[in-house]
């Protein structure tokens, strides 16, 4: 498995102009990184639960 991330930390309410106009947007970037860590967590999850070793889990 990859390097093991770390959850995504919410931006501050003053990280986004609330413009609408920047592309991405700061919470483009939280949201894409929070998936990527849930998908990681749920394949962490079902590697403990089937008893993988999580470098096999690839």
């Amino acid at each position: 498995m990859s390097d093991i991330i770390d959850k995504p930390e919410k931006p501050l309410d003053d990280d986004c102009c609330g413009g609408g106009a920047c592309a991405p947007c700061v919470w483009d970037h939280f949201y894409e990184q929070l998936s990527v860590y849930r998908k990681q967590q749920r394949a962490i999850a079902a590697a403990e639960q089937a008893d993988i070793p999580q470098e096999q889990a690839k």
